[in-house]
């Protein structure tokens, strides 16, 4: 072929121009002997971002609790898999694409979508649900509709063509993410126990054959460009942004699946980040051996692609497979049924280098170990804890407020309101397993061929953690498990997507680090291992960070699917009780955090504090009366507190006709504004037949549960105190008016 390689001179502005510091260049240069040529400097770029090296996050991410009975893989495959019993294995993980949804929403939420899919199948799992979290700026701000719109309509699209249901998520608008939106996605899929498939390349003389689409110029620097802040206009990063395709990812999942039934490969790689470099390097590393790739032989839909852009090159729907000898043609004849490009384009070795090929040159020798095991590790400057100032957001709000003006206000807002605008563009009954659909605390996923389901919950709470990171984290972790044991699921296992701003400022990585050991404290107490997940930096703009927001997606466990229940109520008449931890006051005087921001843009204060033993004990609680069939509804009460929980689960009944009669205790003193909408963190609202009273007592008691009745279900929204004048007294259709029209005329 004979193409010539016209390689710019490499100099250290080269090098930083790549994000390479000074120090890593110097690091380089030492350990190789020599200059690194302009391909072997593009690889080191794309292995030693944040992204995929985690040079900053690292030393952190090691204290989180990794291993359990169920687990069967953690922390460093493409997903992580644990044991539902049965053989029957679940594999998911949550990753980000923030910077490239910023900078091209529809593609970038896309894509993200595309690559996740990836993750969970390339562990030889069919992908059974999706979900999301989503951060977007305030609900004003002039990019604010194009940016969320495109976005849903993103997610929707490829999430629809390929036949995955969005079952669940989260949308949240705040002013922090004006600059600098989150797109969080998560996947989890189906596996045997026994087939679980890993990311290895080993075996002398396997040949390395790629497989799926073609390459583009589309994603360059994709890694790169998600491992720093935005500066000036987007428009010029729009080439790091991939184009997705989900009709060939479908056939990709297919030929894969299949594949894997074949015993003809010995590893298989998404893709991603990175492109070739990362999934070649990456097998490699774990397996301890070497690579040798051929690029003449990689698939190109563009002319005149050099190896710097192929090796780099994050174009979608690609797969890296390590075939065992012999065994090509059936990994040909599999991909050649689905209609998809399978080429052998390398080796595994014995060296442990990674060595590549182009037009008959060596373009790139470079040691696996120095490009993974000995990239930077960072234990960057952290600030001190900051003690908070104990002003309460309660002293902004007007006393004399009216309640039911308050609650309107809640319900009114984009962050409580009706999000069905948005996951309604989502199918999220196809492959007809849905059992909870979106908008309810979890939602729930049956098993086919089994009693069992899952439940999956996506949270955050960005404010808390500003606020007080470790306590905001603790209380994230606390809420997801709740939410799980609202539907009856014994949470298992989590993943997580850490979104944070820029790592060099020490005041950044305080927050990182406080957040990390929050997490860590709870899932321990809990029981709940951290077994897959992903950190997301520099998202931050002109150096204004967003808020540190740590994404939870929660797994739960029922054994049997047909022992779940509905936030809504369900039967006019039934008892309506208050869960909560027996050393606390049911309904206390605490602090409405999301009713001042609401109202007035106050976000200080202590947030909740929680003994962790207490709220696992109330959800105990929760998830046995569900099993036991002793309640019919359960709701956790989070911001907004009691009012808000209420009105929701009276929005979302069975019938429209069908409210919450209460009567707030005797024991309730203090401001009504904090009774109603004062936020804690382990209080669950039940409903039930009076026959079943006696059963939820027996089982609060063992657990040392204190149980309150505040009320029945009606046909009106009303709340009392004292006396016979009501505090909130609304028609059902009229909150729920308030609360379908948050997001209207904006998706």
């Amino acid at each position: 072929m004979n193409i010539e390689i016209n390689e710019p001179k490499i100099t250290i502005e080269t090098a930083l121009e790549h994000g390479i510091s000074s120090d890593e260049w110097e690091k380089i240069k030492i350990h190789l002997g020599r200059t690194p040529n302009f391909t072997e400097l593009g690889i080191f770029s794309a292995m030693w971002n944040e992204h995929c090296s985690y040079k900053s996050s690292k030393i952190h991410l090691k204290r989180f609790p990794t291993k359990s009975d169920r687990v069967l893989q953690g922390p460093g495959e493409n997903a992580g898999v644990i044991d539902l019993g049965d053989n029957i294995g679940v594999a998911f993980k949550m990753e980000s694409h923030n910077h490239p949804s910023y900078i091209e929403p529809f593609q970038g939420a896309a894509t993200g979508v595309g690559g996740i899919l990836r993750d969970i199948f390339t562990m030889g799992a069919r992908p059974i649900v999706l979900l999301d979290s989503l951060h977007f700026g305030d609900i004003n701000h002039e990019k604010t509709k194009f940016l969320s719109s495109s976005v849903v309509s993103g997610i929707s699209s490829y999430g629809n063509c390929i036949g995955v249901p969005t079952i669940g998520g989260e949308t949240k608008f705040h002013s922090s993410y004006n600059g600098n939106i989150l797109v969080n996605v998560m996947c989890a899929g189906l596996l045997p126990c026994d087939k679980i498939f890993r990311g290895n390349a080993s075996g002398l003389g396997n040949p390395i054959i790629y497989v799926g689409a073609k390459t583009g110029r589309d994603g360059i620097h994709g890694a790169s460009m998600a491992s720093s802040g935005f500066e000036d206009s987007t428009t010029e990063q729009r080439p790091t942004v991939q184009v997705g395709d989900p009709f060939k990812e479908k056939l990709l999942l297919e030929a894969c699946l299949e594949l894997m039934n074949s015993d003809a490969i010995i590893g298989i790689q998404d893709m991603g980040a990175a492109g070739l470099t990362s999934s070649s390097v990456e097998m490699a590393s774990r397996s301890g051996t070497g690579i040798l790739l051929e690029l003449d032989g990689v698939p190109c839909r563009e002319i005149g692609m050099n190896p710097y852009e192929m090796m780099l090159s994050e174009s979608q729907e690609r797969m890296l497979l390590v075939a065992k000898k012999g065994k090509e043609k059936v990994v040909h004849d599999i991909f050649k049924k689905w209609d998809l490009e399978t080429q052998i384009i390398g080796q595994v070795t014995d060296d442990q280098r990674l060595k590549i090929i182009f037009d008959n040159q060596e373009v790139t020798n470079l040691p696996i170990d120095f490009l993974t095991d000995e990239a930077p590790i960072y234990n960057r400057e952290m600030s001190k804890t900051k003690v908070l100032e104990p002003a309460d957001p309660i002293d902004k709000l007007d006393e004399n407020e009216s309640a039911e003006k308050s609650l309107l206000a809640l319900l009114s807002h984009p962050n409580h309101g009706d999000k069905k605008p948005i996951w309604e563009q989502y199918d999220h009954m196809v492959q007809t397993n849905t059992v909870i659909k979106p908008g309810e605390d979890a939602s729930v996923t049956r098993i086919k061929g089994s009693k069992k389901a899952l439940a999956f919950t996506v949270d955050s709470n960005a404010r808390y953690c500003k606020l007080n990171p470790y306590n905001g984290a603790l209380y994230t972790i606390i809420e997801s498990a709740r939410n799980l044991s609202c539907k009856g699921a014994e949470p298992i296992a989590l993943t997580n997507c850490l979104n944070f701003g820029n790592p060099e400022n020490p005041e950044i990585m305080r927050e990182f680090s406080n957040v990390v050991d929050g997490m860590s404290k709870a899932c321990r107490e809990l029981e709940i291992p951290v077994v897959s997940g992903n950190v997301s930096l520099y998202n931050e703009t002109h150096g204004n960070d967003i808020y540190p927001t740590p994404v939870i997606g929660m797994v739960g466990l029922i054994e049997n699917h047909l022992l779940t229940v509905p936030q809504g109520f369900r039967n006019l008449d039934d008892k309506i009780f208050l869960l909560s931890p027996k050393d606390e006051i049911p309904l206390p005087n605490n602090t409405p955090h999301e009713l001042a921001w609401i109202k007035t843009g106050y976000e200080g204060g202590v947030p909740p504090i929680s003994n962790i033993s207490s709220a696992r004990s109330v959800n105990t609680v929760c998830r046995e009366a569900v099993i036991n069939k002793v309640i019919n509804s359960s709701h956790d009460l989070g911001e907004g507190g009691l009012a808000v929980a209420l009105a929701e689960s009276s929005i979302s009944s069975s019938s429209s006709s069908l409210g919450s009669i209460i009567r707030l205790p005797k024991s309730c003193t203090g401001r009504i504004d904090s009774i109603l909408f004062g936020e804690t963190c382990s209080r669950i609202i039940v409903s039930l037949d009076s026959k079943n009273v006696s059963k939820l007592h027996k089982i609060a008691e063992e657990n040392e549960v204190l149980t309150t009745e505040i009320g029945i279900v009606g046909e009106k929204y009303t709340i009392y105190s004292d006396g016979n004048s009501p505090l909130i007294d609304f028609e059902i259709e009229k909150i729920a008016h308030v609360w379908e029209n948050s997001l209207k005329g904006f998706f």
